[in-house]
């Protein structure tokens, strides 16, 4: 039986947030990407010392919550905190017993792709190239200011999101929760949850398979590729088969690093013949 808690010491602070969007996870999300799970390994870590808090004499419990938060996770890295922030104000509610462990995880993957969606826009399309152009135009004058005025232009308001979105990622989610649960809405937020974070998985499943059948059908002009063909019955049929032949694989207990590699030989061994590109 879960052990419930509702020790004051316990939770979370605001220095705890603002601690955790600067630590070594929240500003390493990318040094430990694997293609196995991605930026999970950082989230881990951004959010340990939380956990150990919210779990403190609850050694079984924290290791747990560890392991739910090695999951999958891909976003724009200066929104993790913010995602990081939810999640704990749902761990807290997990730790009294009041959320299903397993609707942490839903409501991060529901939220990955939508963020990523608007970080990304304003970070790597917007933020950066005007802070590009701020220090190139400095350097052009011969100013040695330059690469400074492009990491300040570019980090400032990046740290200020981080630190200012673990807070209100923290206070959203517990706002939100308390709202939901008087109301009786949170199972259908968490069912309605669990299809977005499906739909999101099997969006991300398609559109990161970067590889086609060039083999050609036919003569002439009306030659087909038998990817034109695929296409044309249900465009991402060859990356959705590939994601349920590596679930089944997985599902069979393969090691995740065997199949990376044979993953690897394979596209060598079918471009070098022509049949994948």
């Amino acid at each position: 039986m879960r052990t419930m808690t509702s020790n004051s010491e316990n939770q979370i602070t605001r220095s705890d947030l603002i601690k955790s969007a600067v630590n070594t996870g929240a500003l390493g999300m990318e040094f430990s990407w694997t293609y196995y799970k991605q930026m999970n390994i950082a989230f881990c870590l951004m959010v340990a010392n939380m956990l150990k808090k919210i779990y403190a004499g609850r050694p079984d419990d924290y290791a747990e919550a560890l392991h739910r938060h090695s999951a999958f996770f891909n976003i724009t890295p200066q929104l993790a905190p913010f995602v990081g922030g939810i999640a704990m104000a749902m761990e807290e509610k997990v730790a009294r017993g009041e959320v299903e462990p397993e609707s942490v995880n839903d409501i991060k993957a529901a939220l990955m792709g939508p963020l990523s969606g608007l970080g990304d826009s304003f970070f790597l399309s917007t933020l950066r190239v005007v802070a590009a152009a701020v220090g190139i135009s400095l350097c052009q004058a011969g100013n040695v200011f330059g690469p400074i005025a492009f990491l300040l232009v570019y980090n400032i308001p990046a740290f200020l999101i981080r630190i200012f979105g673990a807070i209100k990622g923290y206070e959203l989610g517990i706002g939100f929760l308390d709202e939901a649960q008087k109301t009786g809405l949170m199972q259908k937020i968490m069912a309605c949850v669990g299809i977005v974070g499906v739909m999101v998985v099997g969006a991300m499943s398609k559109d990161m398979f970067w590889a086609s059948l060039p083999i050609a059908i036919g003569q002439g002009d009306s030659a087909q590729t038998l990817q034109d063909i695929l296409d044309g019955i249900m465009p991402g049929m060859l990356g959705m088969a590939a994601f349920w032949l590596y679930y089944w694989l997985l599902s069979k207990k393969i090691n995740p690093m065997v199949l990376i590699l044979c993953t690897m030989v394979v596209g060598i061994i079918g471009a070098y013949f022509g049949v994948l590109a």
